[in-house]
């Protein structure tokens, strides 16, 4: 038996999505995160792809958390034999229950779509996985507690391995993994969250590792340090002066439930006028109603998660989507996805783009190839529903709103870990920000720090 361990970067490497990272170990392989690739097609069409190993030898997943970038990829890999164990905390469980079952619906209407219309190289176009995929994948989910200080047991222990799963403060469940083999630590960063994000708390310290896989969503920037509430009251009135109303892309799972948050406290505080509020997004909804029973792992306590929902109007059904664009008086409407790839929001941008009284305002990373970092980059004709549209609205990007750690939290928060680790690797960021985070760790902090290749294999 060898010592030796191998880290493989299957997905997360010159990009921002498709986190897949496989440790393989005395003959035996888990993964950490398992990940869709967005964004641009080139990066869409790498999920048809084979996995670069056999699904089935694969004893396990870890997930750092629900957001499909590093989940979605699950229903394929047991379409193709995995039938190992994925770990996970409870919230993140409850959140994957949601989205991967939505995304399988997605999948098999884009599918159905492409075959009714014949708009595929394929006959037939098939999805990537289907509901039933996703129902095996979800099976295979087993919960595990978050570690601290005064838990600081793992959250995991097969045989030789140990993982521990420590909040990060990304989203709910969102967790940091250290990962325990042959007298090794190595710490995945996950998604790292923000100490001052609106309702979920503060990540963990770090913990001694002797390897780091960090990410640089925001490697290269920092986040704007304008004030979140006066900033979003002053464009919210100056819209509704102008007669307009405010279209919010919203992701389901963690921003929908901090812009509402923020905006009805702006509508509680006074900062706006009275204005009905709508979350046009059923997944949105659930993934509210989850934070309401999770609500002892962030801000807001049980009382504030139900007046959200009373003080908003949650509009579940197709009817009731449609029956906002008969609506006569300015209104503040949330609705999926976030980075307008798709969902009830295009219906809205169709219908609101080409009015200049209008603001669609965008509160979370855009990744390059979507139609989100289009609009937010100034473009003024966009393709939507196979048709191009003037875009005459306002367009407001509000980074201070991200639950990314920008470049300067993430500093901060690796110069509290004990010890500088051997080596760290830079991945889940958009190649510029990878590399200048890179250099961030090499002149910064004086740590040995690269930036691998998508499918690079390194030894431990």
């Amino acid at each position: 038996m060898t010592n030796d361990i191998s880290l493989s970067f299957f997905g997360a490497a010159g990009t921002v999505t498709g986190s897949r990272y496989l440790l393989e170990f005395s003959n035996r392989r888990v993964l950490v995160d398992c990940g869709l690739f967005q964004g641009y097609k080139h990066l869409r069409e790498r999920n048809w792809r084979d996995f670069p190993v056999d699904p089935a030898s694969i004893e396990a997943v870890f997930l750092t958390h629900a957001h499909l970038d590093h989940s979605g990829y699950l229903p394929r890999l047991v379409q193709n034999g995995f039938n190992g164990t994925v770990f996970c905390t409870k919230a993140t469980r409850d959140l994957c229950k949601i989205l991967l079952l939505d995304a399988a619906k997605l999948q098999e209407e884009e599918a159905a779509y492409r075959n009714r219309h014949h708009y595929s190289r394929h006959e037939p176009a098939l999805p990537l996985y289907t509901q039933a995929d996703a129902k095996a994948a979800l099976a295979l989910f087993e919960t595990v507690g978050f570690s601290d200080p005064d838990n600081p047991q793992p959250g995991v222990s097969l045989g030789d391995l140990s993982v521990s799963f420590h909040a990060n403060g990304h989203i709910l469940g969102s967790s940091f993994l250290d990962v325990q083999v042959a007298g090794r630590h190595i710490l995945f960063s996950g998604d790292m969250g923000r100490g001052n994000d609106l309702i979920m708390r503060a990540p963990e310290l770090p913990v001694y590792c002797d390897y780091l896989v960090i990410e640089s969503t925001y490697g290269n920037r920092l986040h704007d340090n304008r004030d979140i509430w006066d900033e979003t009251a002053k464009i919210i009135n100056e819209t509704i002066a102008a007669g307009g109303s405010i279209l919010i892309p919203t992701f389901a799972v963690g921003r929908a439930q901090a812009m509402l948050y923020l905006i009805t406290e702006l509508r509680n505080r006074k900062m706006i006028p009275y204005l009905p509020i709508f979350l046009d997004s059923p997944m949105a909804i659930s993934v509210t109603e989850v934070m309401q029973r999770h609500y002892r792992y962030h801000r807001l306590n049980k009382a504030r998660c139900q007046q959200l929902s009373r003080d908003v109007t949650f509009t579940r059904t197709v009817e009731e989507s449609i029956a906002l664009n008969n609506l006569h008086m300015p209104a503040i409407i949330l609705s999926a996805s976030g980075m307008a790839t798709g969902g009830r929001v295009l219906h809205h941008l169709n219908r609101m783009l080409g009015d200049h009284r209008n603001t669609v305002m965008f509160a979370g990373y855009q990744a390059s190839g979507t139609r989100g970092a289009r609009l937010v980059t100034g473009e003024k004709r966009i393709k939507i529903f196979g048709s191009y549209q003037d875009v005459r609205a306002r367009i407001e990007s509000l980074d201070f709103l991200s639950a990314h750690a920008d470049r300067m939290e993430l500093l901060r928060w690796l110069q509290q870990m004990p010890t500088a680790p051997k080596r760290c690797f830079v991945t889940h960021g958009e190649e510029a920000a990878s590399d200048q985070f890179r250099i961030a760790l090499n002149e910064d902090l004086g740590w040995a720090a690269c930036v691998p290749e998508m499918g690079e294999k390194v030894t431990l």
